[in-house]
């Protein structure tokens, strides 16, 4: 039984959709979801502390890890996409070569396409102020990233080559992950192609179903309390 401390977020997303696409694949890991309410400031809680110092979700335990010793916990989504792929041998390519196009794709999207979309959210849609240097900076950064993004597709089935891979999971989520500041993707043809097909595996509609089973209130106006538990004011 593997733990997943979750919230419906683009970094949360990349875990169910590991775990539903594992089980699609014959690789079935049964988990439980955990709640983290980062609204409430669950991400707080010395509990929580204990194994995610960060204070972000999401985060796992493993209670049947493959040494068979005590359980192991693992923060940050990309290590945790790491840890799962080698734990099952799926998804994460077959020789080095792949593994090495995989694993640089899912840093391109741990260090640029989700921190600089983060950012484009955050100045767009959440800031209490707009200011207009901050959302021209991060939309031209997103729009710089997926014209690269779509020059990989132009050339590959899936971000990393061939098959379909953790990279693709880890990045899919945050493709116009704010639905209320959508981004015009039609420049970019070979990642609408990509974007719909993986959006229509029944995995990964399985994993974007657990949003509004967790959080019913997802996509409702942030409250004073959750501002100052998300931004610190």
């Amino acid at each position: 039984m593997i733990d997943l401390y979750y919230w419906p977020t683009p970094n949360g997303h990349k875990i169910t959709l590991m775990l539903e696409e594992l089980a699609e694949a014959g690789a079935k890991l049964d988990y439980r979801i955990i709640p983290v309410d980062i609204g409430k400031g669950d991400q707080f809680k010395p509990e929580y502390l204990a194994f995610s110092p960060n204070n972000k979700m999401p985060a796992i335990i493993d209670h049947a890890p493959a040494d068979g010793g005590e359980p192991i916990s693992v923060f940050e989504s990309g290590a945790i996409l790491l840890y799962l792929a080698n734990k099952t041998g799926r998804f994460f390519g077959a020789d080095t070569r792949q593994k090495v196009a995989v694993n640089q794709w899912l840093m391109w999207q741990m260090g640029g396409l989700g921190p600089m979309t983060g950012q484009y959210g955050h100045f767009t849609v959440y800031a209490p102020e707009k200011i207009p240097y901050a959302i021209d900076r991060y939309t031209r950064e997103v729009q710089r990233l997926l014209g690269v993004l779509d020059r990989q597709l132009a050339r590959h089935a899936h971000v990393a080559g061939s098959d379909y891979s953790i990279a693709d999971m880890a990045i899919h989520p945050w493709i116009n992950a704010y639905d209320k500041a959508p981004l015009d993707l039609s420049p970019y043809p070979h990642l609408q192609r990509w974007h719909a097909e993986i959006a229509a595996r029944p995995a990964v509609q399985r994993a974007y179903a657990l949003k509004t089973q967790v959080n019913p209130d997802a996509g409702k106006p942030l409250t004073d309390e959750e501002r100052r538990h998300l931004f610190g004011r």
